[in-house]
């Protein structure tokens, strides 16, 4: 079973992933995205999810057209656990550098 993580665990994450914000409801990590347009943030969401397939971790997520929303928490874990912590830093690596 997967752990949710402790407070000084949970800072130094959060540090390393500093457009990720905190979230109570549920436990978790929230990052919202903005794209050129709908298809630019249909393909990113494609990307997202054979990452989170492959890793049989699945985000809570939400798009209207350029905007994509996206929740991680560890249901499992009742809250914010390494798996969520490891599926944003593969996320934003998805992202062109700026």
């Amino acid at each position: 079973m997967v752990a949710k993580l402790d407070d000084e665990a949970r800072r130094q994450a959060l540090e390393a992933l500093p457009e990720w914000t905190p979230v109570a409801d549920p436990d978790g990590i929230r990052r919202r995205f903005i794209f050129a347009d709908f298809n630019e943030a249909f393909g990113f969401m494609t990307r997202v999810a054979l990452l989170a397939d492959k890793a049989d971790h699945h985000p809570e997520w939400s798009n209207v057209y350029n905007r994509v929303d996206i929740t991680l928490t560890t249901h499992d874990a009742g809250g914010l656990s390494r798996r969520d912590t490891d599926m944003a830093a593969a996320i934003d690596a998805l992202l062109p550098p700026r």
